[in-house]
């Protein structure tokens, strides 16, 4: 039932803040956002002082994007004393965006006193000094905890700020400080750093951030070379002080989403972001996020607002890419992953984005081909294992099992301690009861290393169980569905095990506990073994 923001009524007009929260709630719940914005903008109008509309409607008005409702909700929340703690960050943007330095100055010293976002007062404080003509440098303390993690972020902001001051000689370091630190989004990164540098008249050392090699960075190198100074100017600007708090929050927000049960707060991170800081690096980042905790129309709005043409037009399309398949958009997603992997020098990301959906749609060689054109953009002594684990699973789905099974034990030589790839080798030799010795060794060796993997416990039990050594296979079975009791094809195993153990009630109940989570053939498999029992045409593959 909905939480009412108010007491509920015998009577309540159609046009009641009642209706309108109702209405909001309804649509937030099936994701319809642009709905659910109005409804929260509406009921707010007709209730001002609900701090329970408040708090939905900045909860919604985050995640969709509307900054006039957040800062509104924000306002009331905050006369309640239930401003959560993310919306002092939100009222920082606001103020540096406005050039309110005092008032950004109350905010983050408010951000200070509250603790949760302690660690980044230094370096918002350096910013409001910069935007006031007053810069210092932020200042950490080696032994404070907070600016120990302030550290984290410390490179890249001072990198930004020196080139926001236009002083080159400065950010050179703490660009290759920061680059040698950041992993992720790291192209993204030395494109920012590329167009600024380049716009400030330092095209080599623009240059030297973007190998020639690689398909993200063309367009940005074409410009460099070609002195298009005007475009440079335009893509290289230098960022203002809201603008580099927008970019502190971006990467928090990714480090955010790394942490276990960090996926709701690491969205409103990245959106409070977007709000400082409304260009192509910040909107990059929120898309992903949107996708990848389920709502890619969202994801799929936020990647399209970044220019086709503009520096990081390649990098866009791929969260594009991405949120297309999130929403069930399969064939526009693989047209467009085949655009960006027909590009010439096309990283090898962009084989294996392609290999991916083309497995998800069930061409297995095509697939397997898009996995290995990602190989060989590696040099043969530099060959990732897992990419041709990739190939050798397309092969294997694709029923090229001999062909598999070369490629999975080559991977296996270049990391023969890696314990997924024993685990699929010995599991699909298991399958078809090939070298079952052998195969069982190489999955004693997958558990030892990573014990608590349930799927490849399941795998060693499953192959004990083939061995004929039932009194084994049970207990490891057990033990894999107690890791995992939603898995359809670990509870299949277990009744399978149980029942020829002669423990046949426990194996009906977990036929039944796993018909729970199967579809297709194999729900009705396990239906018919629950009623009849284990017969040779029921048996799990």
């Amino acid at each position: 039932m909905l939480a009412l923001p108010m007491t509920a009524q015998a009577s309540v007009a159609p046009d009641s803040a009642f209706h309108a929260y109702a209405r909001a709630r309804l649509a937030d719940g099936d994701g319809a956002s642009p709905l659910a914005v109005e409804n929260y903008r509406l009921a707010l109008d007709e209730d001002p002082g609900s701090p329970a509309i408040a708090r939905r409607s900045y909860l919604q008005a985050l995640e969709s994007g509307d900054l006039p409702l957040a800062l509104r909700s924000a306002r009331l929340l905050d006369a309640e004393g239930l401003l959560p703690r993310d919306g002092t960050l939100l009222h920082i943007g606001d103020a540096l965006n406005r050039k309110d330095w005092a008032a950004a100055r109350t905010w983050t010293d408010r951000m200070a006193e509250e603790g949760n976002f302690a660690f980044l007062a230094p370096l918002v404080r350096s910013w409001i000094r910069l935007g006031e003509g007053n810069y210092d440098p932020p200042i950490l303390v080696a032994k404070d905890r907070a600016d120990i993690l302030a550290r984290r972020y410390m490179d890249e902001q001072i990198a930004l700020q020196a080139l926001a001051r236009k002083d080159v000689q400065a950010a050179l370091p703490a660009i290759r400080a920061a680059l040698a630190t950041r992993t992720s989004d790291q192209d993204a990164l030395r494109l920012t750093f590329a167009a600024q540098l380049a716009s400030q008249r330092a095209a080599t050392q623009a240059l030297e951030l973007l190998p020639d090699d690689r398909a993200n960075f063309a367009l940005a190198r074409s410009d460099i070379e070609q002195g298009r100074s005007r475009k440079l100017r335009r893509e290289g600007a230098p960022l203002t002080p809201a603008q580099g708090f927008g970019r502190l929050l971006t990467r928090l927000a990714v480090d955010a989403a790394a942490m276990d049960g960090g996926e709701v707060l690491s969205i409103r991170l990245a959106r409070i972001a977007t709000f400082a800081d409304p260009g192509a690096e910040s909107r990059i980042v929120m898309a992903r996020l949107l996708t990848e905790n389920e709502n890619p129309a969202l994801g799929l709005a936020e990647a399209r607002k970044i220019p086709v043409d503009s520096y990081y037009g390649a990098l866009a399309e791929a969260e594009l890419i991405d949120a297309l398949d999130g929403a069930g958009q399969d064939e526009g997603a693989i047209a467009l992953a085949r655009s960006q992997a027909a590009a010439p020098n096309a990283e090898a990301e962009r084989f294996v984005r392609l290999g991916s959906l083309l497995a998800g749609a069930k061409d297995f060689s095509g697939a397997a081909q898009a996995f290995r054109a990602a190989q060989a953009r590696y040099p043969a002594d530099a060959m990732p294992w897992t990419l041709l684990l990739f190939e050798g699973s397309a092969l294997e789905q694709g029923k090229q099992w001999d062909e598999a099974r070369a490629v999975l034990e080559r991977a296996a030589k270049i990391e023969p301690n890696e314990p997924m790839i024993l685990n699929y080798l010995g599991y699909a030799q298991i399958e078809r009861r090939q070298n079952v010795d052998e195969a069982l060794a190489l999955l004693k060796k997958a558990s030892t290393l990573k014990p608590d993997d349930p799927s490849i416990t399941d795998s060693l039990g499953w192959a004990q169980f083939i061995a004929g050594n039932v009194e084994a296979a049970v207990p490891v079975l057990e033990k894999a569905a107690a890791s995992a009791p939603g898995d359809a094809t670990i509870n299949e195993h277990l009744g399978d095990a149980l029942w020829a153990a002669g423990r046949r009630y426990e194996a009906r109940y977990a036929w039944k506990a796993a018909a729970t989570f199967a579809d297709g053939v194999v729900a009705e498999r396990l239906k018919a073994k629950a009623k009849e029992g284990m017969k040779p045409e029921y048996a799990a593959p």
